[in-house]
C-alpha cells in the first residue's frame, strides 16, 4: 500500500540520520517552510517523547538556545546541556504554573505533538485530541514572548475551526499544515501561529 511504503521511507530515513522518530521530519519541514525555530531560541516542546522533535529543535537552536521538553512518559536524555525534560501531565491542575516557573523569561517557540490514547471511536479520539490542542494553545499564549511562534497538533473535525480562529486572533499569521511525513489516512493536522500579538 502507498501509505505504508511512504511511512517506511520516513522510518528508514529517521534511522539513517539518528532521529528517534519519523515525526522528526514533520518538524524539519515546518522549520524549513515557516522559519519556526532559529539559533538561540528558547523552545517548549509538549509531548516530546521519544525525543525526535527535541533533536530537531536542538539542531535549530544550536548551543546558545534552550529546550524544555514535557511528556507524561520518561525520555532518555539526549546528552546536551541545553535540553531538559520534565515529566508532567499538561492537563493537570497546576501544570501551567510549573511551566511558568521552569521558563521564567518565557519562550520563543511552543511546539505540541501531544496525542491521546486512541480508542478507535473517531468522535471521542477527535475530542481528546482537541482538548490537548486547546490546552497547548493556552500554554503557548501564557509563556510565549511577543512575536513568538507555535505549532500545535490538532485533528481534522468539528473542533478545528474554533482552534484556528483563536490562533488567528492571537498571531499575525495562522496556517494549517499537513506535513509530508504525516500518513495520508491520518486526521492529524498542525496549526501554526507566527508572530504572537496577543497573550493571556
Amino acid at each position: 500500500m502507498v501509505w505504508r511504503s511512504r511511512g517506511d521511507h520516513y522510518y528508514r530515513m529517521a534511522r539513517a540520520r539518528g532521529y528517534r522518530s519519523r515525526a522528526a521530519f514533520k518538524l524539519i519541514e515546518a522549520v524549513d517552510r515557516f522559519g519556526l525555530i532559529g539559533p538561540g531560541d528558547v523552545v517548549l516542546d509538549l509531548g516530546c517523547a521519544p525525543g525526535g522533535w527535541l533533536q530537531v529543535a536542538r539542531e535549530a537552536v544550536g548551543p546558545d538556545g534552550l529546550i524544555l521538553g514535557v511528556d507524561l512518559r520518561p525520555v532518555e536524555p539526549l546528552g546536551y546541556g541545553n535540553v531538559r525534560v520534565l515529566q508532567l501531565d499538561i492537563l493537570s491542575e497546576g501544570a501551567l504554573e510549573v511551566l511558568r516557573t521552569e521558563l521564567p523569561n518565557g519562550a520563543d517557540v511552543v511546539l505540541s505533538d501531544t496525542a491521546p490514547r486512541l480508542t478507535g471511536v473517531r468522535e471521542l479520539d477527535h475530542a481528546r485530541q482537541m482538548e490537548l490542542a486547546n490546552r497547548a494553545l493556552e500554554i503557548a499564549l501564557s509563556v510565549l514572548r511577543p512575536g513568538g511562534r507555535t505549532m500545535i497538533k490538532a485533528s481534522q473535525g468539528p473542533g478545528l475551526r474554533a482552534l484556528l480562529a483563536e490562533v488567528r486572533r492571537s498571531f499575525k499569521v495562522a496556517r494549517l499544515f499537513k506535513p509530508r511525513a504525516s500518513r495520508p489516512e491520518s486526521p492529524e493536522i498542525y496549526v501554526v501561529g507566527l508572530g504572537l500579538a496577543r497573550s493571556l
